[in-house]
């Protein structure tokens, strides 16, 4: 006899969770679109270091928000987190558009990085511990979605707030108009509606079962398990969590992730989570001006295509929601990175033989397309599935820490490769790691779909020993 699911409370807790997701999009794109006015309003346009602080100081507090999730996970919940990430992401809008100083500025983007910190981490692992097996993927992978939308979302608002900027305006003109003085804050100010949304709704939603159990408050797991599946599988998945955690009563430690039947998983874990990073996709949004100007657009078209390209990205996210619980998730991860690697094989070719325009635009847009539907949304599944209950929230914080980390060593690293081997010896590089994951993937992973985070565990840790 199968179980009836309430796909409307799934879907609603679900959506509200995947709010983080939203907010983390949005507040990691839309600094882009105000960079050229609030470098102008601050004086740091002839200042790189300034310049670089700005952009990347978000990234310091999401390694910070990382951090504060591995040790509050477990005490205080996904859902508290989730309530504080709300909270910190409306503060963060609120305080970096009214700005005047540059470290009120930079103190307020920190803010918001915490809360993308937070928020990346405990959503997926809220959605996939409240989603019954078979539909898990699917619900997981809605946090990608929404990650997606909210990039498209800064997008498209900063394109609406900016007023047009003539192609020879000089920093005067700009700092004295409209975009310099009040335009880039608004587009900062437009985060705070969602994020009091976010803030509102989670307090509608439980807190995980599967926390709740953590800690002793079985029958409140009970109650909200029989909501979700009803009392059969309320009790199934009750007896399973328990037997999950064993009979040990003690509270977790951080030294039980270097556990012997831990440590390869929570390994297996960074490793995926680098890898997403580090599988090139970043490198494309680096070079999307260069090749969207060798493919002949101007300037004036650039916001257009990162729009277009944030539209491919919404589109292909939607197939891998479709695909994710029929597929499964090694299998389009290995789909991913072979994918990748033939793709940027070629785009290194083309850029070696100074072959650019339409079809390095076609190959570019091919590449987003292949990750938007593969490791963009399965890596975090994939991450939220697989580390052992009783360790799981802070096994998600480091392995999100590594994702972290390797956004930022990326980022340095990248300007010196570059400069080494250029752009074709860069995209050829990323080839050669996007076909190391492929095997690295094909050997260590295990297909999770349509078992349960129990079943999971006991069948990850017989295969890493």
């Amino acid at each position: 006899m199968k179980d009836k699911f309430n796909l409307k409370y799934i879907t609603g807790i679900s959506l509200v969770a995947a709010l983080g997701g939203l907010l983390f999009g949005y507040d990691w794109v839309v600094i882009g679109g105000a960079k050229p006015f609030y470098e102008q309003f601050f004086h740091i346009a002839q200042n790189p270091k300034l310049q670089g602080w700005a952009m990347s100081s978000a990234l310091v507090g999401c390694i910070v928000g990382t951090v504060i999730s591995g040790f509050l996970s477990g005490r205080y919940g996904r859902k508290k987190l989730l309530i504080l990430a709300s909270i910190l992401f409306l503060f963060s809008a609120i305080g970096t558009g009214g700005s005047n100083y540059f470290a009120t500025f930079i103190t307020f983007r920190i803010l918001g990085g915490i809360g993308i910190g937070l928020a990346s981490n405990q959503s997926p692992v809220y959605i996939a511990e409240v989603a019954p097996a078979s539909l898990r993927g699917r619900f997981v992978s809605l946090n990608q979605l929404t990650i997606v939308i909210g990039i498209l979302l800064a997008q498209v608002i900063n394109w609406v707030i900016a007023e047009a900027v003539p192609a020879d305006a000089t920093a005067s003109f700009i700092l004295q108009s409209w975009n310099g003085q009040h335009g880039w804050r608004f587009m900062f100010w437009a985060e705070a509606a969602p994020a009091a949304l976010f803030f509102l709704c989670m307090w509608l939603v439980p807190e995980s079962p599967r926390w709740l159990i953590k800690r002793t408050q079985t029958h409140k797991a009970e109650s909200i398990l029989s909501r979700i599946g009803g009392e059969r599988y309320s009790k199934r998945t009750v007896l399973e969590i328990v037997s999950s955690l064993g009979t040990e009563t003690r509270k977790s430690t951080p030294s039980d992730l270097f556990g012997k039947s831990v440590f390869p998983i929570v390994l297996l874990g960074v490793i995926l989570a680098l890898f997403q990073q580090w599988c090139g996709i970043n490198v494309i949004f680096l070079y999307a001006e260069e090749v969207f100007s060798a493919a002949g657009y101007t300037v004036s078209d650039m916001l257009f295509n990162v729009m277009i390209t944030g539209s491919v990205n919404l589109i292909f996210t939607f197939v891998a929601l479709a695909l994710v619980d029929k597929i499964g998730r090694k299998k389009l991860m290995l789909i991913g990175s072979g994918g990748l690697a033939l793709l940027y094989s070629v785009v290194g070719t083309l850029y070696f033989t100074a072959s650019p325009g339409l079809p390095l635009l076609i190959f570019v847009v091919a590449a987003i397309a292949c990750y938007a539907m593969t490791l963009a949304p399965v890596t975090w599944v994939v991450l939220s599935e697989i580390f052992p209950n009783r360790v799981r929230g802070a096994a998600m914080a480091v392995a999100t820490f590594a994702l972290w980390t390797g956004n930022a060593l990326l980022a340095y690293f990248f300007p010196i490769i570059n400069n080494k081997v250029n752009a074709s010896g860069s995209f050829w590089i990323f080839s050669l790691i996007c076909v190391a994951g492929f095997f690295f993937i094909k050997a260590r992973l295990i297909e999770t779909k349509g078992k349960s985070l129990e079943e999971i565990e006991t069948e990850l840790q017989k295969n890493q020993t």
